[in-house]
């Protein structure tokens, strides 16, 4: 069966292909350089990069894979959660692709596609424990099948991803700041009691980041020099995007060092918490963008060594948001008999996506 995947939930515009399983093209275009002039994603204007780029990208993943449109079986799209308008315009496209082909549609959760991202390079066995952090979400799931999924624990305000967006925007570091933090951290020793560790001391799954962001932003009121000059500056930036050496590098260091421990630290506790009182679990999926910081995919992995669980972390690239991810979910709930009809909604962030798909 071949699969298309449509991404467009945030401000990744992408459109993939699976064959059974199969991998066999893919086309991403980003739109960081566009909303890093805000500081952040601008709804209105990643609908409308959506809307540009969708066509030009369908092209280019048609022609990678020697293949036509009339060649799709299905097509699987990112239905939420996500910005709302964005979201419309990739279920338009994919609702407009199913009447002009016949192909069937497949709703897929967003969430839940990062989750199955590793299975594009290995095999994933279950039932497994599922991290989920993103810049939106830190979620625990208890992955029972492809196609089953149990939420354990959840974001209750700032996910993973927040904290660090947060973080680097009080260090005035290049949007988004999540990896500027993780490289300023490399080869540092963090001091365990620079910051707390943040909704640890209580006996649930849930997340809360706000406390340790708030934590960031006192310290560094107090030391204002950390921070670096406004990034729009070319001359913040050296050459292939790293950045420029601070006059305060080592305490600068110190800092993102210590903020990176904490938030594994703080994942580390939880997800332990979680594999004491989860049965049968063979395996540890970690994904997300989050899932490709340093400190969090080293933590993680040896959790899962420690456990005997395999360890189950898509390169960086797939943590990301991708239409791979969701071309591979669609896949697999394909496979599984499942397709959804021509009515299906989008779900803007905030609200659960529902499982209302049907047996074919």
């Amino acid at each position: 069966m071949l699969v298309l995947g449509v991404e467009t939930s945030c401000d990744e515009t992408g459109v993939a292909l699976v064959r059974d399983g199969r991998f066999l093209a893919e086309a991403l275009a980003s739109q960081t350089d566009i909303h890093a002039v805000f500081g952040g994603v601008v709804p209105e204007i990643a609908s409308r990069e959506h809307q540009r780029m969708l066509p030009i990208l369908f092209r280019e993943v048609l022609a990678k894979a020697d293949v036509a449109a009339a060649d799709i079986d299905a097509v699987a799209v990112a239905r939420g959660p996500g910005l709302l308008g964005s979201l419309l315009v990739g279920m338009s496209f994919a609702k407009g692709l199913c009447l002009a082909t016949g192909a069937a549609i497949i709703g897929v959760d967003h969430l839940h596609a990062h989750l199955l991202a590793p299975g594009l390079e290995a095999e994933l066995r279950f039932p497994a424990l599922g991290l989920l952090v993103s810049g939106g979400h830190t979620h625990i799931y208890r992955m029972q099948s492809p196609t089953e999924f149990t939420l354990l624990g959840r974001t209750l305000d700032d996910a993973a991803g927040e904290a660090f967006d947060k973080v680097a925007k009080l260090l005035n570091l290049p949007y988004p700041g999540g990896r500027y933090l993780d490289d300023l951290s490399q080869g540092v020793e963090p001091d365990t009691a620079m910051f707390p560790l943040a909704y640890v001391h209580n006996d649930n799954l849930d997340f809360s980041f706000s406390g340790l962001k708030t934590a960031v932003a006192e310290r560094l009121a107090k030391r204002p020099h950390l921070a670096y000059p406004a990034m729009h500056e070319a001359d913040s930036l050296a050459a292939g995007g790293a950045l420029a050496l601070s006059a305060h590098g080592e305490e600068l260091a110190l800092l993102a060092a210590s903020f990176n421990w904490a938030v594994a630290e703080t994942l580390r506790i939880k997800v332990e918490r979680a594999l004491d009182r989860e049965s049968g679990v063979v395996a540890l999926v970690v994904a997300g963008g989050v899932a490709a910081n340093s400190h969090v995919r080293a933590t993680m992995t040896q959790v899962a060594v420690s456990r005997g669980l395999a360890a189950c972390l898509p390169r960086p690239a797939l943590c990301t948001d991708n239409a791979a991810m969701i071309a591979h979910a669609g896949s697999l709930a394909c496979a599984a008999g499942y397709r959804h009809g021509l009515d299906l909604e989008s779900i803007p962030r905030g609200r659960a996506v529902p499982r209302d798909w049907v047996r074919a």
